[in-house]
């Protein structure tokens, strides 16, 4: 006997259209750039029309913040996991120390932060709305720093919010090599570099 399929409230069926269109805008993005692709083609992989597009976000640069956003959230969500999980002071610093030196490889959406830096220099109105949230996000990690060090006991060389500013600035710097030259900065070299600043500008020790 088949059983009949559970049709979708208008609501769900909205948040399917919306999943959709933000995994088909992701995948073109990542292989187009965010200038090349239109809101026909994210529409069209999605297999909706111009119009559904826009009964969801009001523009494609909407979008775009709202991909980085998850992106950015699932990334707080696995630090917010250590704390949570971390039995004792050693055990968390070496989560932490796994967690940063590998987030490069772990990092699926490197390109659309860089697509979203280049796009924020050259467009003042989406640099605005991205400027807002970089500064959410220099905070965020800020706080989880100045959390790190009061759990673990470890002084701060600097200020948090700069060692936030060095630590984003390094890894985005070091994924760019290891994306673009992986035959000369491979994950072992590039492992070996996050691992090494981190231990000594934030433990204060040698790898």
């Amino acid at each position: 006997m088949r059983m009949k399929r559970q049709r979708l409230t208008r609501e769900q069926s909205k948040d399917q259209t919306r999943e959709r269109l933000l995994d088909a805008a992701r995948a073109i993005f990542m292989k187009k750039g965010f200038v090349a692709a239109s809101v026909e083609d994210i529409a069209a992989a999605a297999g909706y029309t111009r119009g559904a597009f826009y009964s969801n976000f009001r523009s494609k640069s909407e979008l775009f913040l709202e991909l980085l956003r998850r992106d950015h959230e699932a990334m707080q969500a696995g630090l917010h996991a250590i704390f949570e999980s971390a039995a004792s002071p050693e055990e968390m610093q070496t989560r932490v120390l796994h967690y940063y030196s590998t987030l490069h490889r772990e990092n699926k959406c490197f390109l659309l932060w860089v697509e979203a830096k280049l796009l924020a220099v050259r467009d003042g109105r989406f640099r605005l709305r991205f400027n807002a949230f970089m500064h959410e996000k220099l905070e965020q990690l800020s706080a989880y720093v100045r959390e790190f060090s009061a759990r673990v006991g470890t002084p701060m060389s600097m200020e948090p919010e700069q060692l936030a500013i060095g630590l984003l600035g390094l890894c985005d710097g070091v994924q760019f090599f290891y994306t673009v030259d992986p035959q000369n900065v491979p994950t072992e070299m590039a492992e070996k570099v996050l691992a090494g600043f981190f231990s000594r500008v934030v433990f204060g020790r040698d790898v």
